[in-house]
Parts: structure tokens; C-alpha cells; sequence
């Protein structure tokens, strides 16, 4: 089975209704510096879509709260990432979540150990955030997900130190009045992530998944991306795609992943994929027509 779709001149077939099912409440992320470019969000994205703000390194809180409140203020639920290795201490923690909640009205969180190796001060994982209580009152909060496993955490392979993290992670969100999923890494290949996803239920975690998706991108952008994300297993497939140079000059497009997960969701009513998430690597608009072209909800006005 090949892993990619690429864009040919063929008219685009209508999605099936699975398609449209399994894109129904998708969520996209941005950062301060591409959200800049987006004009209004209204016109790319349906009413109440969630829109996960990153915090890369070196990103001024400032960036971070007033990115937050513009797309709330169009509408949208918004949730910022929470890396713990770049935050300082449990009062710079504070003093994030209460700017983000008195200026920009935010609910939702999502926390995640962070790209860097050295942490910048107090925390080191998701869970030491989770145990400071800061997060109480949250309506909803994600932990992030690696379906090829993530060398940072279990750094000589396998993912028994992953798995322990998500069972503690469970046991929390059980606890919790908050609403829990796994927001994932982006994927290439449907059959990897089903049998992850098969793999989580087998192991007593059943928080909902919401898979990460690459949007359509240049093949080129794709492999940076790739590298700098730590996509072990699918960037040897980007490189070897590289190597043709006619896939080359040809941009990327999610619809056989996608439409392989839509497909196996429509069978297995309690499969535990429940959103997509997208990446938006070629560009939010270019992400957002390419979901209308395949099944999703346009963009409208959020007083409509």
C-alpha cells in the first residue's frame, strides 16, 4: 500500500460519508508567527473549531496570550501548549495560566513534556504540571501521544516508559472533572497508528485520541518538519520518496491516511481515534480548503 497521496490533475472525487465523519470537529495548530498571516480565521474554519497555539522555545508569553485572545475573540476555542521543559518554576506556571484565562478566556491546556533535552528550571513532564493543581477548573486538557514512540522519553527504543506515563495519566483524568485526550504526533501510515491505538485499549488507556495529520505540504518542507519533530519511521519513507525527484516538485496530501483511518473507524464503532488533529505544515489556508475538498465543514461566519 503506498503511504502518500499526491496531487494530480484529476478532478477531486466526492468524499465518502466516512470521510466527512471522522473530519467532523477537527482541530489545527499555529503558532504567533503563522497566525500573523491569517487575515481572519472566520473565513478559513468552521465556528468553534479548536485551534492548539504552540509554545516553541524562545516565544514571548506576551506572543503566546495575545495570539490566544485574537482567535478566541473570532470565536474559537483556543488551546495553548503547556511544554514543561521551558517553563521556570510553579509562579511562572501561575502567572501564565492567569493571563490566559483573565485576557484571553482560555479552558483548555494542552501539556506536553517539551521539544527541549535540558529542562529550563522545575518541571521535567506533563504529569509534574497535572500535580501542581494549577490545571483544576480546566473544561478540558490533552497530553501529547507518539504512536512511533518518542526517543526522548524511552531513549533505547521500545515505549514501556510511554506507556506508564499514559496509564498515570489515566488514573489522573479519571479523577479529574476535565475532559482528557491524546493529542498525537503526526503520522503517515494508517496501519502503524491502528494497531498503536489497538495497543492503548489492550492496555486499560482509553482516553479518546485525536490523531495528528500533516497537511498538505511540499515534500521538502514535510522532511524539515519531520527532523526537527523526531519522525523516526516515516522520515526514511520522505527520504526515499525524495530520491524521485518527479515526487519531489509534487506537494504532499494526507487523503489516503485519512481516508484509511475514516474507513477502519466506520467499521469499529469504539476505535479509539476520535478527532483529527492537523498540522498545518504547508500553510492554514492550504490545510483548511484541502479538508473542505475532502469531506470537512467549510469555514462560515461565527455569527452565522
Amino acid at each position: 500500500m503506498a503511504l502518500f497521496n499526491f496531487r494530480r490533475d484529476a478532478a477531486p472525487t466526492v468524499a465518502p460519508a466516512a470521510n466527512e465523519a471522522f473530519l467532523a470537529g477537527y482541530s489545527i495548530e499555529v503558532m504567533p508567527r503563522t497566525a500573523e498571516k491569517v487575515e481572519d480565521f472566520r473565513a478559513l474554519l468552521p465556528n468553534g473549531t479548536r485551534v492548539y497555539i504552540a509554545h516553541i522555545e524562545g516565544t514571548p508569553i506576551d506572543d503566546m496570550v495575545a495570539t490566544a485572545k485574537r482567535i478566541a475573540g473570532e470565536g474559537f476555542d483556543v488551546m495553548p501548549h503547556f511544554p514543561a521543559r521551558i517553563i521556570h518554576d510553579k509562579a511562572t506556571l501561575a502567572n501564565w495560566i492567569s493571563r490566559y484565562q483573565t485576557e484571553a478566556g482560555v479552558k483548555q491546556a494542552l501539556l506536553l513534556g517539551g521539544g527541549v533535552n535540558t529542562p529550563a528550571g522545575d518541571f521535567d513532564s506533563s504529569m509534574q504540571l497535572m500535580e501542581t493543581g494549577l490545571f483544576d477548573g480546566f473544561d478540558r486538557l490533552h497530553v501529547a501521544g507518539h504512536p512511533e514512540g518518542n526517543k526522548d522519553i524511552d531513549k533505547t527504543g521500545g515505549d514501556a516508559i510511554v506507556l506508564q506515563a499514559l496509564k498515570w495519566k489515566q488514573d489522573f483524568a479519571n479523577r479529574s472533572d476535565a475532559k482528557f485526550a491524546i493529542a498525537t504526533q503526526f503520522c503517515f501510515e494508517a496501519a502503524p497508528v491502528i494497531a498503536w491505538a489497538d495497543r492503548l485499549a489492550a492496555e486499560g488507556i482509553h482516553l479518546p485520541i485525536h490523531i495528528g495529520v500533516a497537511g498538505p505540504a511540499k515534500l521538502q518542507t514535510l522532511i524539515k518538519f519531520a527532523v526537527s519533530c523526531g519522525v523516526g519511521a516515516s522520515l526514511r519513507v520522505l527520504q526515499k520518496r525524495a530520491m524521485d525527484v518527479t515526487k519531489l516538485l509534487l506537494p504532499y496530501e494526507p487523503t489516503e491516511f485519512v481516508t484509511d483511518l475514516a474507513a477502519h473507524k466506520a467499521k469499529h464503532r469504539h476505535f479509539g481515534i476520535e478527532q483529527v488533529h492537523f498540522f498545518p505544515l504547508g500553510g492554514i489556508k492550504t490545510n483548511a480548503a484541502w479538508v473542505t475538498e475532502n469531506g470537512g465543514a467549510s469555514g462560515v461566519p461565527a455569527n452565522a
